[in-house]
């Protein structure tokens, strides 16, 4: 007798065009929020109020892979450890945290402010903080699912620079550094963990656990937005 069709597992192209599909619909590309700011109507209050409290998402990132990296199978620590090195960098003056800096710099915020999160709104903390939490309490392979929004991620890196030349020149090209790291560092990262999560999400009910898992870091950032456009209104 065959199995159920309706339990069975989706073949792994099927998955992973469903979590396109997902993201398609719900990555926070399409959130007002970031609408403006590609449509250049953000005020510089407004990316500022945004840059400082992405910086501390930028800085919870490195601590949520540090979680998953506990969970991992070695044979893929060795990999997933380089993505804390980019965000951390390997001396002073390197990583993505640094580029950010630049970044806020660049928009006029100053670096010990952003440091010590003094523009930090609760609701965006609430958010970040939702993302390890997340990491924490799930499976390895739920928490590298979580990730796979880097497959949208580049697209919006491209967009963003473009946006940032075109509408925000007084933004020096200087402080664009972090977006143009990330076209080519998310598109890696994407390609790496897409293949172990198709392969390792072998039962329906699994399935549907990475597509929670992808759903659910959608809704992280989207809260993220709503809290940051909600005290930085036009």
């Amino acid at each position: 007798m065959g199995g159920d069709a309706v339990t069975d597992p989706w073949p792994a192209d099927v998955l992973e065009q469903r979590i396109r599909d997902l993201l398609a619909e719900r990555y926070h590309d399409r959130h007002p929020f970031n609408r403006r700011m590609h449509e250049g109507t953000l005020s510089p209050e407004q990316l500022r109020g945004w840059a400082a409290n992405r910086f501390y998402y930028q800085q919870v990132i490195p601590v949520k892979d540090a979680v998953l990296l506990s969970k991992l199978p070695w044979e893929y620590r060795r990999e997933w450890i380089r993505r804390i090195i980019d965000h951390d960098g390997t001396r002073p003056g390197e990583g993505g945290l640094e580029a950010w800096l630049r970044l806020g710099e660049a928009l006029g915020l100053r670096r010990a402010d952003l440091l010590e999160h003094r523009f930090l709104v609760p609701g965006a903390r609430f958010a970040c903080d939702a993302y390890v939490t997340f990491v924490r309490d799930h499976s390895w392979v739920e928490g590298m699912a979580s990730s796979l929004t880097e497959l949208s991620a580049p697209s919006i890196m491209a967009v963003r620079i473009s946006a940032f030349e075109e509408h925000y020149p007084w933004v020096e090209p200087e402080g664009l550094e972090y977006f143009r790291s990330r076209v080519t560092q998310g598109s890696r990262d994407a390609a790496y963990a897409l293949p172990i999560v198709l392969e390792h999400a072998g039962t329906r009910e699994a399935q549907q656990a990475v597509l929670r898992a992808v759903a659910a870091k959608c809704d992280i950032l989207g809260a993220f937005l709503d809290a940051v456009a909600g005290t930085f209104p036009a």
